[in-house]
């Protein structure tokens, strides 16, 4: 792919790579508990396997539209959708990070149209649904290519770890909580939610806790500033739209 790297345009493709940085560099810190990103994204699949996801996905969906008056049915299109938008992701070998396909996106996008619908319908979400869903977002958060996308993919992501907290509260649920509310840049909500997290763990827990979302708190903290920046530079240039450095990936 080829940018179009004068004057301005160079500086914001320039500032939201340095973004997407910060962000996949989150990515990697070891957080304590069962709702790591890198374990909830896993690898990639072969293409006979992506394609039953995609059918099961499918079947899920038409299950669902058939039985409008149960939001339930809904969390296997979610996670199928998912499952399926990781087989088609490719991972970045430096990173382990995902890089969403536009086929990978596409079932992205179908999964979170369905979390939406599911929300509106269901008075009590599933907490296992939200994390998953919670990391979902943030991997498309890391690659977005403009610095709305990426506020908005973080916002959604605090928002369902949230609900996987409050139903679920754990070192795990927290401490990922924790980390979403800082890159949503509410520091006060992740100390809360780190206290909470360090409450509930051992004396060498809370040691690793505390040094863990420092270097989160830390990383949040020049992610506000660098979206500054970018959306400085975007609107300068009249919010011309940015290409996905990421895109074209998948051939």
């Amino acid at each position: 792919m080829l940018f179009d790297i004068r004057g301005r345009r160079k500086h914001v493709i320039r500032v939201v790579y340095a973004i997407l940085a910060l962000l996949m560099g989150a990515s990697l810190f070891l957080v304590v508990g069962p709702f790591n990103i890198a374990n909830l994204i896993g690898g990639s699949a072969t293409t006979e396997t992506t394609k039953v996801l995609v059918e099961q996905a499918e079947r899920a969906e038409a299950k669902a539209a058939r039985n409008t008056g149960n939001p339930n049915l809904l969390i296997p299109v979610v996670r199928t959708r998912i499952a399926a938008g990781n087989a088609q992701a490719e991972a970045n070998p430096q990173t382990g990070t995902l890089l969403l396909t536009p086929e990978a996106n596409e079932n992205y996008e179908a999964a979170v149209q369905a979390w939406k619908i599911y929300l509106k319908e269901e008075e009590n979400p599933s907490p296992s649904a939200a994390a998953l869903m919670a990391g979902t977002f943030f991997t498309i958060a890391e690659n977005a290519g403009a610095v709305e996308p990426i506020e908005k993919a973080i916002a959604d992501a605090a928002r369902a770890q949230r609900i996987a907290a409050e139903a679920q509260p754990s070192i795990g649920t927290l401490t990922n909580l924790a980390r979403y509310e800082y890159f949503d840049g509410d520091f006060a909500a992740g100390d809360r939610a780190s206290k909470e997290a360090q409450a509930k763990a051992s004396a060498a827990q809370v040691k690793e806790i505390k040094k863990q979302m420092a270097e989160f708190r830390k990383t949040a903290q020049s992610w506000q500033t660098q979206k500054k920046t970018a959306a400085k530079a975007e609107s300068e240039r009249g919010k011309e739209s940015l290409e996905n450095p990421f895109g074209g990936l998948g051939g």
